[in-house]
């Protein structure tokens, strides 16, 4: 039989309460449980001591016969000084999935190809004014050679 130290909820409705208990590992989360040995109020404020209590005897006994805490329960025994709890690190745990990653490089494709159309529109707006101008500077440049062509025959 796999015995763990777990979570059981009570309370009502977004009011959670917890009681620490020493349950079989194949007994439902709320249901039958070997003994109470301690409570969690994760409505209290997190530096009030009334938040976690634990009765670390019956914790020892239990933990020295085998049974195991799971992740939250084994922060309050770390927190409590009844057992240490590996620091754990996942450096991924904030990267996206793949299917996020996919959804983000479309994205960044669609905004570039949109960057890109505005560019080209921008140019055309941009470029007859631009011709204008330079068919314009032709014949200033035309009538500016004119008069000096004529001075240079008179």
């Amino acid at each position: 039989m796999a015995v763990s130290i777990r979570l059981s909820r009570g309370g009502s409705k977004k009011r959670p309460y917890y009681r620490i208990v020493v349950a079989d590992g194949r007994s439902p989360r709320d249901g039958a449980f070997i003994e109470k040995v301690g409570t969690y109020n994760p409505m209290l404020a997190k530096d009030d001591a009334n938040r976690v209590t634990l009765n670390g005897d019956r914790v020892k006994h239990w933990l020295s016969v085998g049974a195991q805490p799971t992740d939250r329960v084994a922060r309050f025994l770390d927190a409590a000084g009844l057992k240490e709890r590996a620091v754990r690190n996942n450096p991924k745990k904030a990267e996206p999935g793949e299917k996020a990653k996919e959804r983000a490089e479309e994205k960044l494709a669609k905004i570039a190809e949109a960057e890109e159309a505005a560019r080209a529109a921008e140019e055309a707006a941009n470029a007859p004014a631009e011709e204008v101008a330079a068919e314009e500077a032709p014949a200033e440049e035309a009538a500016a050679e004119a008069p000096a062509e004529e001075q240079a025959e008179g």
